[in-house]
């Protein structure tokens, strides 16, 4: 008989040159580096909210952060961006699952494959205590699919042109939809 040993949080503190990962069913997984166009869209929305952090309880957080979480088949999340309202840790992970999360598409992050992993990060964000989750899709009309952990299979959809927020997750906070293309 073997036993299987489940990945720790200590485990990503000890990856080499601040990999991105996260762990899912007690196994790392490493995340691929993205590319320009989700980059910048991602340091778009960082942008906005961290200008928002004046006017609203909460921190912005940019890619590769990590939040502690404590779910049967997940303990930690790294999204493209977070909003998190829990108090600062100083050098370690967050604790707790951020209030707003956005996970940006990356070049592989389509097919059927993909659609079922996002779904079912999806719903780790919202078991944890996520109120929204932003799946961003730059190739798409519909640039921007809003999950509210409220009705999760029903998201609110904003294409070019439209102002985005993240109602209720960061009261206030709106950005123009064509920012994630300059």
């Amino acid at each position: 008989m073997s036993t299987k040993v489940q990945a720790t949080i200590e485990d990503l503190y000890a990856l080499p040159h601040n990999v991105k990962a996260e762990i899912v069913n007690g196994e790392i997984v490493l995340m691929s580096p993205t590319g320009d166009m989700p980059g910048r869209a991602g340091g778009s929305i960082y942008a906005s909210l961290r200008q928002h952090e004046r006017k609203a309880p909460g921190r912005a957080y940019p890619d590769n952060v990590g939040f502690r979480v404590n779910l049967p088949n997940r303990q930690s999340f790294s999204p493209d961006v977070a909003w998190h309202v829990g108090p600062s840790t100083g050098m370690k992970f967050l604790e707790g699952a951020p209030i707003f999360a956005v996970e940006v598409r990356s070049e592989y992050d389509y097919g059927h494959v993909a659609e079922r992993l996002m779904a079912a990060k999806r719903r780790d964000y919202f078991a944890a205590g996520t109120r929204v989750v932003w799946d961003v899709d730059l190739l798409g009309i519909e640039v921007i699919k809003s999950f509210d952990a409220s009705s999760p299979d029903t998201p609110r959809v904003f294409g070019r042109g439209d102002i985005a927020d993240a109602e209720p997750a960061v009261p206030g906070w709106r950005m123009s939809v064509d920012e994630l293309f300059s």
